[in-house]
């Protein structure tokens, strides 16, 4: 998209610029694909976390009551 407008304006910066800019490109991307991989990985981290109620409590009994407190 703007592809040639970058380049152009990119071939203006004198090297050192070129560089600069070279090595934010290379930030950007580093910082949202590691973004990405957060967005899209499901943790299992609350696993077992009503685990002292087992006995008290079914499964059933357990979406009433949170369907209450919604």
């Amino acid at each position: 998209m703007y592809e040639k407008e970058m380049g152009t304006k990119i071939r203006e910066l004198p090297e050192d610029l070129r560089r600069e800019v070279l090595d934010y490109i290379e930030f950007l991307k580093k910082k949202y694909k590691n973004k990405a991989k957060k967005i899209n990985k499901f943790k299992f981290d609350w696993e077992g976390g009503l685990s002292e109620i087992r006995g008290k409590f079914t499964s059933v009994e357990l979406q009433h009551k949170s369907s209450e407190w919604r």
